[in-house]
């Protein structure tokens, strides 16, 4: 009798693990998918380099575009992310009917500046109370990761850190929280979200190809990038 019991132990132990605890168990540690919150965004606005107020809801709603939230505008990270974004061609976003903005964390009368130093030559606003960067969830947390993790940073710590110093000595402003981390998106037409991914450092950003790629737009080569071939 003890034996049969033993038996049925050892043989209930071996059983299959049914599928609800697998899917249970692969998915634990995983990010919970983003929620939008696309009614607020209505109510939210930005601003353009003259000082317009831009509804948020307004820059997706006819096309999909591509939303990038960087950090504060004096980082050198920031800049040579938003460099590499420059080297996007027009039509390669044309061709497929695709917008690019770029949106920061400080005042409007920062970005002719900053366009004019990183030459990036398409749509960009501010949101200098971040509204948009809390309704959208980015991370609020001074967090540094090691260069090593983005393909867009060129500089090394020590040159790049010094830039950023002489910039700000030039400003004398603060262009954006330093603890504010940033964001991709992809959304529109209207409320459809193609793509979302949350900063958690300051080099924690998407690499530009895997965005364009889920936008649909022809890669681009970047410095630290293989060569892409067009067939």
């Amino acid at each position: 009798m003890e034996k049969d019991e033993t038996q049925s132990a050892t043989k209930d132990e071996s059983q299959p693990i049914p599928e609800e605890a697998k899917e249970l168990r692969m998915s634990r540690g995983m990010k919970p998918e983003l929620v939008i919150d696309f009614e607020k965004l209505k109510t939210l606005f930005v601003y353009d380099e003259m000082g317009n107020k831009i509804r948020f809801s307004d820059i997706y709603k006819k096309q999909k575009t591509i939303i990038i939230l960087t950090r504060h505008l004096l980082d050198f990270i920031t800049k040579e992310y938003v460099e590499d974004l420059a080297l996007i061609p027009l039509e390669y976003l044309q061709e497929v009917d695709v917008r690019l903005v770029v949106v920061g964390p400080a005042h409007y009368k920062f970005i002719k500046d900053f366009k004019k130093l990183t030459r990036y030559q398409q749509t960009m606003y501010c949101d200098p109370d971040r509204q948009v960067y809390k309704t959208l969830g980015c991370i609020e947390k001074l967090a540094c990761g090691p260069l090593s993790d983005s393909k867009h940073i060129k500089s090394g710590a020590w040159a790049g850190t010094l830039k950023s110093v002489w910039r700000a000595i030039q400003y004398q402003e603060f262009q954006g929280d330093v603890k504010q981390q940033g964001g991709a998106f992809i959304l529109g037409p209207g409320e459809e979200v193609h793509f979302s991914h949350l900063d958690e450092s300051s080099t924690d950003h998407t690499n530009i190809n895997e965005l364009l790629r889920e936008a649909g737009v022809h890669p681009v080569n970047f410095p630290k990038d293989k060569p892409v071939i067009h067939i």
